[in-house]
C-alpha cells in the first residue's frame, strides 16, 4: 500500500474511531438510563402516593397552619413546596425558597398539573388541593434521583477511563505503525546513505512497493551506478598512472640511445663514414619512434576527452575505401608477406579520412608485426552486408561474425600467425597492452596504443570493432562503420 493511502487511512481511523467510541459510550449511558427509567418511575409513583395522602389536607394551606407532620416527611430525597391558590409560597423545604412573597405566575402554576415530570436531578409533581369545590392551594413535590445520578456519575467516569484507554491504545498503535512504516525505515535509509558516503559497506534491505521502498530502490540503483563510476574512474586512474610510467620508461630508452650515439658522433674522432651513417640512422629511428609514441599519446588523450568532436566529411564510398586500403604492398614485400586486397563499397559515407587512415595503419602495422615471413594478410572492405571475398575468411570467423547491418561498411584485416591466447583477447584494446612483450620491445615502431586508438576512432564514427583469434591460425579484426 502506498504511504499516502496508508496515512489517509490512519488519519481516518484517528478521527473516526474516537468519535465512534464516544458514541458507543453515550449509547451505553442512554441504555442504562432507559433500563432504570421504568423501575425508577414506578418507585417514584409509589412514594408519591404516600406523600399526596398527607399533602391533600386543606388545613395545611391556611395561613399560620401547623405543618410539623409535613416537615417529618421531608428529607434529602424529598423536597416539598406549598402554594396558596394565588401561587404564593406558604411553605418550602428548599432553603433557597424562603420568602413568602415569592410566588408563581398563573401560567407556571397551572402548567403540568398531575404530571410526574422527569428531570435530570429529580422528579417533580404538582397538584391542586380542593376543599369541597373551592381551590385552596397547590403542592409541589420533588423526588431526588440520587441513585440514578450516582450510577450515571460512576458510568461517566468509567466512560472517561475507557475513552482515555482506547485513545491511548489508538495513539500507541498509530505511533508504533508510523515508527515501523516511516521513521524506522527512513532512519535506516539515512544510516545507509551516511555509511555509503563514508565508503563503508552497505547491506541492502527489502525495499517494498511504497514511496520509501521506491526511494530505497533508487538509492541502491544510484549506489550501484556511483560504485561502477568509481571503479571506472579508479581503473582509468590506474591506466593513466601505468601509461605515464610505461611511456616515461619507453621514452627514456630511446633518449638514452640518442644521447649516447650523438655523444659518440661528437667525441669519437676515429669513427668511419659507415659507422657515422649507422649512428645517424639509429638516432633518426629512435627519434621517429619517440615522435610516433608522442603522437599516439596525444591522439589517445584527445579521443578520451568527452568534449572532443570529430569532424566528418561526406565521401564516395567506393573511391575513398579503395584508396584507403591501397599502398600497403611495399611494407608487406619488405617482410616477404603476401597481401590480398579487395574492395566492394556502394554509397556515400560520413567519415573522418585522416582518422580512418590511422585506423588502417594501426591494423596493418599489427598484422605485419604478427605475421611470420612468408605468411599471408588479407585486407578487405565491403558494404550492404556482403562479406568480402568469403573464401579467404577463416572458418571460425564466419561462424561467429555478424554482418547484419546493410547500412554499414565493414573494414576487415586478417592475418596468419600464432593468434592471441583466449585469456588475453579481452585486453587487447586496453591502452599499452601488448600480447608479446618480448616482441614489442624489439619492434621500435610499436607503442601499444594502436588498437585502443582504433577502437575509439571507430566508436566516434558510431561503429564498433570485433576481434577474433585462434591459436596457430591467425587473427581477424572487423570494423563496422555506419553511413550516418
Amino acid at each position: 500500500m502506498k504511504i499516502k493511502h496508508w496515512l489517509l487511512l490512519l488519519y481516518f481511523i484517528v478521527m473516526v474511531l474516537p468519535l465512534a467510541v464516544a458514541y458507543l459510550l453515550f449509547a451505553w449511558i442512554q441504555s442504562y438510563n432507559n433500563e432504570q427509567k421504568v423501575e425508577e418511575y414506578f418507585a417514584a409513583s409509589i412514594k408519591l402516593q404516600s406523600l399526596t395522602s398527607i399533602l391533600d389536607d386543606p388545613i395545611l394551606y391556611q395561613p399560620g397552619a401547623e405543618r410539623s407532620h409535613v416537615e417529618e416527611i421531608v428529607s434529602n430525597e424529598v423536597q416539598i413546596t406549598l402554594y396558596n391558590h394565588d401561587g404564593f409560597v406558604l411553605y418550602s423545604s428548599d432553603p433557597t425558597v424562603t420568602s413568602m412573597q415569592y410566588g408563581l405566575t398563573k401560567e407556571t402554576l397551572y402548567k403540568n398539573l398531575y404530571s410526574l415530570e422527569q428531570g435530570y436531578r429529580a422528579y417533580s409533581y404538582k397538584q391542586p388541593v380542593l376543599s369541597g369545590n373551592e381551590l385552596v392551594g397547590f403542592y409541589e413535590i420533588q423526588l431526588a434521583r440520587d441513585r440514578w445520578m450516582e450510577g450515571v456519575a460512576t458510568r461517566s467516569w468509567v466512560m472517561i477511563g475507557i475513552f482515555i484507554a482506547i485513545f491511548l491504545i489508538i495513539f500507541i498503535t498509530v505511533a508504533s505503525l508510523v515508527n515501523r512504516k516511516l521513521t524506522k525505515r527512513l532512519y535506516q535509509l539515512m544510516k545507509q546513505m551516511t555509511a555509503f558516503a563514508r565508503q563503508e559497506k552497505v547491506s541492502e534491505l527489502p525495499t517494498g512497493k511504497d514511496e520509501i521502498g521506491e526511494l530505497t530502490s533508487h538509492f541502491y540503483k544510484m549506489r550501484e551506478e556511483i560504485e561502477a563510476a568509481r571503479e571506472i574512474i579508479e581503473k582509468e586512474q590506474r591506466e593513466k598512472e601505468y601509461m605515464i610510467a610505461t611511456i616515461s620508461h619507453d621514452l627514456k630508452t630511446p633518449l638514452t640511445s640518442i644521447s649516447a650515439y650523438a655523444e659518440s658522433l661528437f667525441s669519437e674522432r676515429e669513427l668511419t663514414i659507415k659507422e657515422r651513417d649507422e649512428y645517424r640512422q639509429i638516432i633518426m629511428e629512435k627519434a621517429q619512434y619517440m615522435k610516433q609514441m608522442i603522437d599516439d599519446l596525444l591522439m589517445y588523450t584527445l579521443l578520451q576527452s568527452p568534449s572532443y568532436e570529430m569532424e566528418f566529411v561526406e565521401v564516395e564510398g567506393n573511391e575513398f575505401f579503395e584508396m584507403l586500403v591501397s599502398d600497403y604492398e611495399p611494407l608487406c614485400r619488405k617482410k616477404k608477406i603476401r597481401l590480398n586486397v579487395s574492395s566492394n563499397v556502394i554509397g556515400n559515407y560520413q567519415v573522418n579520412p585522416k582518422q580512418l587512415m590511422r585506423v588502417c595503419d594501426n591494423l596493418m602495422s599489427n598484422a605485419i608485426s604478427h605475421t611470420p615471413t612468408g605468411g599471408r594478410i588479407w585486407m578487405g572492405v565491403s558494404s550492404f552486408g556482403q562479406t568480402p571475398s568469403v573464401e579467404w575468411l577463416f572458418d571460425f570467423v564466419l561462424k561467429r561474425a555478424d554482418f547484419y547491418d546493410k547500412e554499414s561498411v565493414y573494414l576487415i584485416v586478417q592475418n596468419e600467425g600464432d593468434g592471441i591466447p583466449k585469456d588475453k583477447i579481452d585486453y587487447v584494446f586496453d591502452p599499452l597492452f601488448q600480447v608479446d612483450q618480448a616482441r614489442s620491445k624489439s619492434d621500435s615502431q610499436r607503442t601499444g596504443l594502436g588498437l585502443s586508438i582504433t577502437k575509439q576512432i571507430i566508436e566516434k564514427h558510431k561503429g564498433d570493432v570485433q576481434l577474433y583469434s585462434k591459436a596457430g591460425v591467425g587473427t581477424c579484426v572487423i570494423c563496422r562503420i555506419p553511413k550516418k
